[in-house]
């Protein structure tokens, strides 16, 4: 693993432990060269994912640019880390098993909903804003309609 301080390709491993959900490896590290300490995570990939955005693009999966997009929506909000990070891996794994190595952006994007539906409904409203490329304030305003038709 590559020193992100000074760029030293051999670094060591100092810890290694599951993290709480058991859904990767922790490793604390050390450069030889500067001294610097870092954690890395390893996490089991069953596959190759391409994302098919809506411009029809293609990209590969990245769990590391959801998990951010998620944060934006719940940033300032009162959301526990592990709760956090237990839906973007319940979400991964969905990912993984809807059995297809090409996956919409779309049905992510509505997995993503789900899961911040179930955490927390600013968020779910933000991410949704986005998502589904709310111009007006109408656009909130019916949304926010729907949603409360459907807890009816």
């Amino acid at each position: 693993m590559k020193c992100p301080f000074c760029s030293n390709d051999d670094t060591q491993v100092k810890d290694s432990r599951s993290t709480e959900d058991n859904t990767a490896i922790r490793r604390r590290r050390i450069c030889p060269d500067c001294g610097a300490r870092f954690t890395t995570f390893e996490r089991i990939q069953l596959r190759e994912l391409t994302v098919i955005k809506k411009s029809g693009k293609k990209a590969p999966f990245d769990r590391d640019k959801l998990e951010r997009s998620v944060q934006i929506a719940l940033r300032k909000r009162p959301v526990e880390r592990d709760r956090v990070d237990r839906m973007i891996s319940g979400i991964v794994r969905r990912v993984e098993s809807l059995g297809e190595t090409e996956i919409s952006s779309d049905v992510i994007g509505e997995i993503v909903m789900e899961g911040l539906q179930s955490i927390d409904s600013v968020a779910y409203v933000r991410f949704a804003s986005v998502y589904k490329n709310f111009r007006e304030t109408k656009d909130f305003e019916e949304f926010l309609g729907v949603i409360s038709s459907n807890k009816e």
